[in-house]
């Protein structure tokens, strides 16, 4: 796994959900209009 150091205001957990022919995370409303990054901390089930 390589390490990566993001310098932000919040972090929150969640699980990547199917959606159509992709998926989303949710985050909180709040968040609307913020530019954010997503890392992926694991192998998808599959």
């Amino acid at each position: 796994m390589d390490r990566h150091e993001i310098e932000g205001h919040e972090v929150i957990e969640g699980e990547v959900k199917q959606t159509g022919n992709g998926a989303h995370v949710l985050v909180p409303k709040q968040w609307r209009g913020a530019d954010v990054k997503i890392v992926r901390t694991s192998d998808p089930d599959e």
